[in-house]
């Protein structure tokens, strides 16, 4: 990039979402925060923002050179650090990712952390599709499943999640317990909505039970916890939060096929910042006998 002054400026438009707050984070005239965006706009030949009353949103051909931007920016604030003699400093923000079933347990680590290091800005993202670490979509993303390939990614264990099977005193009243795999057809099941899910426990699920039997489906972990409570049939929780919900009956205890094995990710640009050592020693720190 010729300019990195004009994609500094785009960068803190798409922070602060108008011209007048980038501008005085940058501290300079609003018109030249517009100027530059013009500059890169022209210069690139594609539109990074879309204009509207209330400010400036990222377009998706500004959104993904912004991430790149977000990575630069970490690692230049890196080297200022060194250079001054503070490469221990731990503040800025820091983007965690997970699947949004993990948040109940990753938040308050989260919130501890941040006691800690009270500089910290925690940006914490849920969702289940893969975050681009290598775009710079997060500095830390806690993954389950087998351990990740991606060659620029530094992937260490966490934890392992545990899952049973659980049903409502509702159901078990009306429906009894299954004693084995020959009585599942039997029986009504809470499952994935994607018969192809990589979770261990529905791939299981997928071969064991037949599909006409899981007749609850869906992609949000906390629905399927709440049609089980609600009675709809058979399904997988982790233990933790089986025991905050009233009136559950374990149908069977976890069993290592079910279980996730947890990965603490990183890309190797930003593996060794001081937020993100300090974040990946913090955590795996507070894990219990290595269960999340």
């Amino acid at each position: 990039m010729e300019n990195w002054d004009e994609v500094r400026t785009a960068f803190q438009v798409a922070r602060k979402g108008t011209v007048s707050g980038a501008a005085e984070v940058l501290g300079v005239h609003h018109a030249t925060v517009i100027r530059h965006i013009d500059s890169l706009e022209n210069r690139l030949g594609i539109k990074l923002f879309q204009r509207h009353a209330r400010g400036y949103t990222a377009t998706e051909a500004g959104q993904d050179l912004l991430r790149v931007a977000q990575a630069t920016e970490d690692q230049f604030s890196q080297l200022v650090s060194r250079i001054k003699g503070r490469g221990n400093e731990v503040s800025g923000d820091l983007v965690v990712t997970s699947l949004m079933s993990f948040a109940p347990r990753i938040a308050p680590l989260l919130v501890a952390f941040q006691e800690e290091y009270p500089d910290v800005i925690v940006r914490y993202l849920t969702g289940d599709r893969l975050f681009r670490l290598e775009y710079g979509e997060a500095h830390v993303a806690i993954r389950a499943g087998t351990a990740p390939e991606q060659p620029d990614n530094v992937a260490q264990p966490l934890a392992d999640q545990p899952m049973g099977l659980y049903a409502s005193k509702a159901y078990v009243a009306a429906h009894g317990v299954p004693n084995g795999p020959e009585d599942y057809e039997q029986h009504r099941f809470v499952g994935h909505e994607d018969a192809e899910s990589r979770a261990p426990c529905y791939r299981w699920m997928s071969k064991e039970v037949a599909r006409e039997n899981v007749v609850f489906r869906s992609d949000d972990v906390q629905a399927l916890a709440l049609a089980v409570s609600g009675g709809a049939g058979i399904g997988f929780l982790a233990p933790q939060d089986a025991a905050g919900i009233p009136d559950l009956v374990r149908v069977a205890a976890p069993r290592p096929e079910w279980s996730s094995p947890l990965w603490l990710v990183t890309h190797m640009d930003l593996h060794r910042t001081s937020k993100v050592q300090a974040l990946l020693k913090f955590l795996k720190s507070h894990m219990q006998d290595g269960v999340l």
